[in-house]
C-alpha cells in the first residue's frame, strides 16, 4: 500500500510517498481501506516539528477518516468487516489501509457520504466541544469567531446559530465573507492585522460579546480579551500558530474566564464519542448542519493541501482521497 511519510522535519518537501505493507489489525484493533483523509492544521504541525515529538521517524501523518472495515482482530465485537466507518484520531491515516483501535471507530450512517463523513469528524467534533461544552451557547449570546470561513469556523457558527446565538465572524478577505455568511454569522468582519475590536463593540452597544473562539495565533489575543464583556469566557485552541505567552493571571480584565479548549476532552470516552457523532451526523441528515469541502486531493499530493492550507486562502475542509 500507498502512505505519506515524513523522515525529518521542514517544509512540504519532506513529505514523501513510500510503498509499505498492508498493516495487521492487532487485537481490539480493525483494519481499515481509507476512502478519504482529512488534512488538519496539527498535521502541520507534526510536519514542522512541533507535535509528536517522541514518535520515531519516518512518521506517518494525518489523524482523521473514513473508510471501509476490511478485517478485525480478536476481542472486536463493535464493528464487523464491510462496514463504513470514521475516525477523528488515529496517527498515520494519510495512506491508503489504516489499522486503529476499533473503539476510535464511529459507524457512518447510509445517508452520510464519505467526504462529508471524513470532513465532519476534527472539526465538527471541535465546534460541537466549544458551542456545547466548553462554552454552551445559550439562546441570545452572542460570539466572536475568528477565521470563520475555515473548517472548524463554518461549523461552530452553524452549531452556535442552532442553539440560539448570534455570531459576528472574522475573516481574512472579502472572498470569504460569503462563506462565513451562508453558514449564518450575522455579521462578517474583515481583518487581516487584528483590529476588529472596534467593529465588534459597536455592533454590541459597547457591551461585548459573551464568548470569543480564537485560534488565529497571538496576533490576536488581546483583541479577544477586549472585545469580551463582563464575565465572558475566551476560549483559546490551536497549537500550530502559537501560544500568547505567559499571562499574569490578576491582570486579566472584566472578571473574565480564559481556558484552552481540546476536542479530545468532548470524547475522552467511546460512548462520548458515538454519542457526539451521532449528533453531528443528524444534524447532517437533517440539512441543519452543512460541510463545505474546500479541496480534494490526491494521496500523492499532500504537499500541495498543505501548501493551500498554510497560505490562508482555502475555505472549508480540505480531503485527500486514496
Amino acid at each position: 500500500m500507498k502512505a505519506i511519510v515524513m523522515n525529518r522535519s521542514g517544509g512540504t518537501e519532506v513529505l514523501e510517498v513510500i510503498d509499505c505493507p498492508d498493516p495487521v489489525p492487532r487485537p481490539g484493533q480493525a483494519l481499515v481501506e481509507v476512502a478519504a483523509a482529512g488534512v488538519n492544521f496539527m498535521d502541520i504541525g507534526v510536519r514542522r516539528g512541533q507535535l509528536w515529538t517522541k514518535m520515531p521517524l519516518p512518521r506517518g501523518l494525518g489523524v482523521e477518516g473514513v473508510g471501509r472495515v476490511l478485517a478485525v482482530g480478536d476481542g472486536v465485537l463493535s464493528i464487523q468487516p464491510g462496514q463504513r466507518v470514521a475516525w477523528v484520531y488515529a496517527p498515520g491515516s494519510y495512506a491508503e489501509r489504516i489499522a486503529l483501535s476499533a473503539d476510535a471507530l464511529v459507524r457512518v450512517p447510509d445517508v452520510i457520504d464519505d467526504r462529508t463523513a471524513a470532513a465532519v469528524m476534527m472539526q465538527g467534533l471541535t465546534a460541537s466541544h466549544f458551542a456545547t461544552d466548553f462554552y454552551p451557547v445559550q439562546p441570545g449570546d452572542v460570539a466572536f469567531v475568528h477565521a470563520a470561513a475555515g473548517g472548524v469556523g463554518l461549523l461552530l457558527t452553524q452549531i452556535i446559530k442552532l442553539r440560539g446565538g448570534d455570531v459576528i465572524g472574522r475573516v481574512s478577505s472579502e472572498e470569504k465573507v460569503t462563506a462565513a455568511r451562508e453558514a449564518g454569522a450575522d455579521h462578517v468582519i474583515v481583518d487581516t492585522e487584528g483590529r476588529f475590536v472596534e467593529q465588534t463593540l459597536r455592533l454590541t452597544r459597547g457591551e461585548g460579546v459573551h464568548v470569543v473562539y480564537d485560534g488565529s495565533g497571538p496576533t490576536t489575543f488581546q483583541g479577544s480579551l477586549d472585545v469580551l464583556r463582563r464575565s465572558g469566557t475566551f476560549c483559546w485552541y490551536g497549537l500550530v500558530l502559537g501560544g500568547p505567552g505567559p499571562l499574569d493571571i490578576m491582570s486579566l480584565p472584566k472578571s473574565i474566564k480564559i481556558g484552552y479548549g481540546v476536542f479530545s476532552d468532548h470524547i475522552h470516552t467511546p460512548e462520548l464519542l458515538r454519542a457526539h457523532s451521532a449528533q453531528l451526523f443528524d444534524w447532517i441528515a437533517a440539512g441543519t448542519l452543512k460541510l463545505r469541502v474546500g479541496g480534494e486531493y490526491r494521496l500523492a499530493d499532500a504537499a500541495k493541501a498543505h501548501a493551500d492550507m498554510e497560505s490562508r486562502k482555502t475555505t472549508g475542509k480540505l480531503l485527500l482521497v486514496p
